[in-house]
């Protein structure tokens, strides 16, 4: 479990008295964890003062293929120099599948400068936090995340986990047969085929503090999805990363391949990765919920719902199309974001409206402690860093510049796929998404700064690329004969 009080420098030696080594990790662009084992003596003679970190982990992507375009922070001009690993050491944890190994999370900096690099997913959501700090602001947030999962034949390999990549080079991908068939969300019986994996996933999560608040089946074959406990942002970022991680790890021993893949299967629906977030003061007072109801609001939806929260509300509505990639990072995430599948398609809105891009929770059907707003564009395969930054600066831009909420509440008989008076449909493509999020003048430049949007903005133009020039099975089984 993680410290209930800070840890200091000096408190390592006795904290780790009994160990030979640590493990340590950081993030990239996608949202993988990046990082290697140390020994003991190296860890406690960097633990202050950082460690140098190669920068090639943000010049390249997740198959660790540099990218086709030279971008700032690494390159063969900078000779792909070392960045500086720093410690957070109040991210001290134990890994449990791995006979307890100390953990720490890093963050990453500019040599130079001394500062986060701009393309830091932890870096970047702290950013947004201190634009909050002068009002002594803080944020919560929650997240869940919905994924399916896989199973390699046994006779496949010895190895399953280490072997899906090779199982499906030899094999069509619908030959990968899920944990369990059919559609049964919420089932109390299902689990019990999985029984050992379903309640291993949800205890090591606990001890890995990145713990579960509820735990069930979603609709579709082999769908789980997992609700985790409401946290301080920073944390829960931290916590959503290595929920993955933990889920990745413990489904090896079982032969068992998680997907967080926003749309693995055509014809069903996607995984979803939702994300909560509420504003709190000093003491943790919520800042969105209204003391007093508002008899005569502009729209029923926001009777409860303070000044501050409309405000942060109609940031979110004004530059949710801006901010796409960091919502819909991949290719695949807009197989997802496609009418009559339960994912929202517009910008739009609505008290306890789940088919809208961003749910507003509160009385009466939640506490007024518990008013928040549940983006629901995010797919699981998203950057849980890069999600909270967006929602965060996206609505306190509204909060600085006063936005009033530019569009009517989606009506309870509408759903994802409906227009209302904005009229603006949320990008249909990686391309169109990333040209809006890198043209001049977009918010996602506003709130981020051109160093963050150029770099990011590269990486997924990167992406696209691969894609352009992907031959599928799907033109293979079309035009092999026919044309």
């Amino acid at each position: 479990m993680a410290p209930t009080k800070p840890i200091t420098v000096e408190q390592l030696s006795s904290i780790l008295e009994n160990d030979n080594s640590v493990k340590l990790a950081g993030v990239d662009v996608d949202g993988i964890l990046r990082g290697k084992l140390v020994s003991k003596k190296k860890f406690l003679s960097i633990a202050s003062s950082g460690f140098g970190f190669c920068s090639v982990i943000f010049g390249w992507d997740m198959h660790d293929q540099t990218y086709f375009q030279e971008l700032k922070i690494c390159n063969k001009e900078n000779g792909f120099r070392d960045l500086i690993a720093v410690v957070d050491l109040q991210s001290f944890r134990r890994i449990p599948w791995e006979n307890n190994v100390p953990f720490f999370m890093v963050s990453f900096h500019d040599p130079d400068t001394e500062e986060p690099i701009s393309a830091c997913p932890r870096g970047l959501l702290k950013r947004q936090l201190d634009k909050m700090a002068g009002k002594r602001y803080g944020a919560m947030s929650g997240m869940e995340y919905e994924f399916f999962q896989f199973r390699v034949p046994e006779a496949a390999t010895e190895s399953a986990h280490s072997s899906t990549a090779l199982f499906l080079q030899k094999n069509p991908t619908s030959s990968l047969p899920p944990l369990t068939e059919g559609m049964f969300g919420y089932s109390l019986t299902r689990p019990v085929q999985n029984k050992d994996y379903f309640y291993d996933i949800f205890n090591t999560c606990a001890k890995f503090d990145c713990g579960i608040e509820g735990w069930h089946t979603e609709t579709g074959p082999g769908v789980f999805e997992a609700a985790l406990e409401f946290n301080e942002i920073k944390e829960m970022a931290d916590r959503a990363s290595l929920f993955k991680y933990t889920v990745k790890s413990v489904a090896t021993k079982y032969g068992i391949t998680p997907c967080f893949m926003a749309k693995p299967k055509h014809g069903l629906p996607g995984n979803s990765g939702h994300c909560h977030v509420s504003l709190v003061d000093k003491d943790g007072r919520n800042l969105f919920f209204r003391e007093q109801k508002d008899t005569n609001p502009k729209y029923a939806d926001i009777a409860n719902l303070s000044d501050l929260g409309r405000h942060f509300l109609a940031g979110l509505l004004e530059g949710l199309p801006d901010v796409m990639p960091l919502l819909a990072p991949t290719i695949n995430s807009y197989k997802r974001l496609v009418e009559n599948f339960w994912a929202p398609v517009t910008v739009s809105w609505g008290l306890e409206h789940r088919a809208a891009s961003i749910r507003l929770i509160g009385p009466p059907t939640a506490k007024p402690g518990a008013t928040r707003f549940e983006v629901r564009v995010p797919g699981a395969d998203a950057n849980p860093y890069f999600v909270m930054s967006a929602i965060l600066a996206l609505g306190w831009r509204g909060v600085e510049k006063k936005l009033e909420i530019p569009c009517p509440p989606l009506g309870k008989g509408e759903d994802a796929g409906g227009d209302n008076d904005m009229g603006v449909r949320l990008a249909k493509s990686l391309r169109e998404a990333t040209d809006r999020f890198t043209r001049y003048g977009s918010v996602a430049r506003e709130v981020f700064g051109d160093e963050f949007v150029d770099h990011f903005g590269g990486t997924r133009e990167h992406e696209i690329r691969l894609w352009d020039e992907a031959v599928t099975d799907w033109e293979m089984r079309r035009y092999i004969e026919t044309v």
